[in-house]
């Protein structure tokens, strides 16, 4: 096996131009990018072909350790590089929770034996460590968050605790990513459909239950208090079109201090879809109308909404199958993301540069990642080669997530992932897996 691939003859989607060129991988890295490079290697013809950096999935949820009958590092890092992504960020619902340090780093340990993919991981932070955190030379870290860890216990969502944020505002010096909903607000609605349904409240329901209000007033909040102390807050999967209009779009991202992101289901479905799919779309916060999903791609297309990201969150059928309060909120979608956005730019709702802006250089700019989400000499090669024309269906036979379903079954896509690169290693080549090498700990430009 020659150790350098040779990519001939492709479209490079990078730094919002598209150029068709050669590209030289050696050493895990892109070694050269020009015209008519020849060289001893394994040859890939790119003729016809597109190639963009490896998605950088920055929210996931792959339930490892803990909650492994759903999902775990290996399956869903596999799904994740069938899809193209080469990276991703793991929120701290784990079990135990991800509250300490320790636990933080046998999470490190778990995924540099198991993942095929790249990984990072969120420190959680909640009322209960939230001093522990403090003290924390938080610097080093690619950030921290409560995402997912109100599963745990009610009242650990910071946007429920305006003292508790005010204090990790003032001396959290990380990103601090958020999930921003008002728990009293949705508390207080529950109660009322409880009243009126019982425990098997219509899904249909759900954005009402929780609402566009819960999401904008905790939103809102957060914002204030984060200028208040000019820390650095990131509102994870936006869902309202209301909330896009509170965050800026006339800086770089490199000078925001607050930020945000979409998820691709809040992009792709809307509440017409529950009617059809039922409890296996509902996920917190909830899909909402045609107007939020219109006005979240206008707000990404626009810049006020800085990144795509998946909130891949499985759950087995029976725990999504269930009556409304029992239901599991998420689903798995990390296989499918690169496919959503491909198929929006079929329609004409975003151009390649966009997709690769929002999915690849910009998670890599906000979590400050170490040579990587861009395709530049001397950086990491992780890439993605799409077919552009080569339609599929999703079905039970192609779904690589550990639970086995998707809510996109029956989707017959466009565009397909011939091939993903992670770290130069060919990890996944048109439906077959070279499994020897693992992925590897994402590092911040700061941290050596």
């Amino acid at each position: 096996m020659k150790e350098k691939t040779l990519i001939k003859n492709i479209s490079i989607v990078n730094e919002g131009q598209i150029t068709l060129a050669d590209i030289l991988i050696d050493k895990g890295v892109i070694q050269k990018i020009d015209n008519n490079i020849s060289a001893d290697a394994c040859l890939i013809d790119g003729t016809g072909k597109y190639i963009l950096p490896g998605i950088i999935d920055g929210q996931v949820h792959f339930r490892d350790p803990g909650l492994t009958h759903k999902g775990d590092l290996y399956t869903e890092s596999k799904a994740a590089v069938a899809g193209g992504t080469t990276s991703f960020i793991d929120m701290p619902n784990t079990f135990p929770n991800v509250l300490t340090l320790e636990i933080l780093n046998e999470k490190y340990k778990i995924a540099s034996e198991k993942s095929l993919a790249n990984f990072g991981f969120f420190l959680g932070v909640n009322g209960d460590n939230l001093d522990e955190v403090i003290k924390l030379d938080t610097s080093k870290l690619l950030g921290v968050s409560d995402d997912g860890l109100y599963f745990t216990k009610k009242g650990n969502l910071l946007a429920d605790n305006p003292e508790t944020m005010e204090k990790l505002f003032a001396n959290c010096k990380s990103i601090i990513a958020i999930h921003s909903e008002k728990e009293q607000i949705v508390e207080a609605n529950e109660n009322t459909y409880r009243d009126k349904f019982g425990e098997d409240v219509p899904i249909e329901f759900h954005p009402i239950i929780r609402s566009e209000r819960a999401c904008f007033e905790a939103t809102k909040r957060a914002i204030d208090l984060a200028n208040k102390y000019k820390a650095r807050l990131h509102i994870l999967h936006l869902t309202t079109e209301a909330e896009t209009h509170l965050f800026r779009n006339d800086i770089p991202l490199k000078e925001k201090n607050i930020t945000t992101e979409v998820s691709v289901h809040h992009l792709w479905f809307s509440d017409k879809d529950y009617q059809r799919l039922g409890t296996l779309i509902k996920w917190n916060p909830a899909i909402k109308t045609e107007k939020d999903k219109n006005g979240l791609l206008n707000a990404l297309l626009d810049d006020r909404i800085d990144l795509v990201t998946t909130d891949h969150a499985p759950h087995t059928i029976e725990e999504k199958q269930n009556t409304y309060f029992k239901a599991m909120s998420g689903a798995p979608i990390v296989q499918f993301s690169l496919n959503i956005m491909l198929d929006f730019y079929h329609r004409g709702l975003i151009s390649l540069e966009k997709i690769v802006e929002k999915m690849c250089h910009n998670p890599a700019t906000l979590y400050q990642l170490e040579k990587r989400g861009f395709i530049r000499e001397g950086y990491f090669a992780d890439l993605a080669i799409v077919d552009m024309n080569s339609p599929w269906t999703v079905d039970k036979k192609n779904i690589l997530s550990k639970c086995g379903w998707s809510p996109l079954e029956g989707t017959t896509f466009q565009s397909k992932v011939t091939q993903t690169f992670v770290n130069g290693h060919l990890v996944y080549d048109h439906g077959h897996f070279n499994e020897t090498k693992r992925g590897q700990e994402l590092t911040t430009e700061n941290h050596h």
